[in-house]
């Protein structure tokens, strides 16, 4: 039995949560739910949109799978997410990107994983007036031989883990030299100790359009925050949407699991809410809890709804059905 915090988070989100824990529970995946709140509705209830309770329930049981939140207008902080990344040291952003079948794109074959260094770069927020008029402002990113390190380590053991072929490491050294150049140079000296991969680096504008014009090319990315940022939707929007790909953050001893979409208020308790997301991001957590069995069950069934009963489907992956259909064709699947 796993002890997981769950975070159903706002707008559709409760809905997809219970979606995901259903499907879930009919699979066999053994868990013991440990609800907690965040975000807008924890900011209405209780005064707080990041209660003291789920950080100490973060803090006792390391692992969460967390639904899309909305961060209140003056709550202290600019993203509830990136607090968490950062309280509880969650490094490795990680999101693949994997067509999947009857799902409209124009691109096949995409099979790639992207690991963005996750507490880092621009988002540390350093930023600040040089004037007093506030016509003038900077903001400091910040790059560390620690926190690259972990991040390009990562990248490879999951390749090495998963049998990938290939790293590729984006950045723009050729301007921010010592940023992104450290990034690159340890990234160089890392890639020695795994020769049986192959190691390749990409000034990130040239990474943008190789993506949109051939990404069948790529295997595992890895790069800085606000690139890695920006990839990973470019990467999402070639197989569907960020609506179809599921996301993970991993530290040292704690991970967060979670849907990278919006809370969508304005279709939430409509049933039009597609779960997809945050289920392929339990199936990120489940292999993480080395229950992969359970979790290619899943993945299996999902495909084939995908490809058989696509009318059962949420409508905006061109189905006719509901959130509640979705999720009950693929338990039935389970159960058979």
């Amino acid at each position: 039995m796993h002890n997981v915090v769950l975070i159903p988070g706002d707008g559709i989100g409760k809905e997809i949560t219970k979606s995901v824990t259903t499907i879930l529970e009919t699979a066999g995946a053994e868990m013991n739910w440990v609800r907690c709140s965040a975000g807008e509705s924890a900011n209405k209830e209780l005064g707080n949109p990041l209660p003291q309770e789920t950080l100490d329930a973060i803090e006792k049981h390391r692992i969460v799978l967390k639904g899309p939140l909305t961060t209140p207008v003056g709550a202290g902080f600019r993203s509830i997410n990136v607090a968490l990344r950062q309280k509880f040291n969650l490094y490795s952003n990680i999101r693949p990107a994997r067509s999947l079948p009857n799902i409209e794109s124009p691109f096949r074959g995409v099979d790639l994983v992207l690991f963005r260094e996750n507490t880092q770069g621009l988002y540390i927020g350093k930023e600040h007036w040089i004037d007093d008029e506030e016509k003038h402002a900077e903001s400091i990113a910040v790059v560390t031989r620690e926190a690259s390190e972990k991040i390009i380590t990562a990248a490879f053991e999951y390749a090495k883990k998963f049998g990938r072929k290939k790293i590729t490491l984006v950045h723009k050294a050729n301007i921010l030299k010592l940023t992104t150049g450290l990034f690159l140079t340890i990234g160089k000296e890392i890639s020695a100790k795994y020769p049986e991969i192959e190691f390749e680096d990409l000034i990130v504008d040239n990474m943008a359009m190789q993506m949109v014009m051939r990404p069948q090319r790529f295997d595992v990315i890895v790069t800085t925050n606000l690139f890695g940022d920006i990839l990973s939707d470019l990467a999402s929007g070639l197989v569907g949407g960020l609506g179809v790909t599921g996301a993970a953050n991993i530290g040292d001893d704690a991970a967060m699991f979670e849907a990278v979409h919006g809370s969508a208020p304005d279709i939430a308790g409509k049933g039009l809410a597609n779960p997809t997301a945050l289920l392929f991001s339990s199936l990120m957590m489940l292999e993480y809890l080395n229950e992969g069995r359970v979790a290619e069950k899943i993945r299996s069934a999902v495909y084939t709804v995908l490809q058989e009963h696509k009318s059962s489907c949420t409508r905006d992956v061109g189905g006719e059905g509901t959130t509640a259909t979705y999720t009950e064709a693929i338990c039935r699947l389970l159960r058979d």
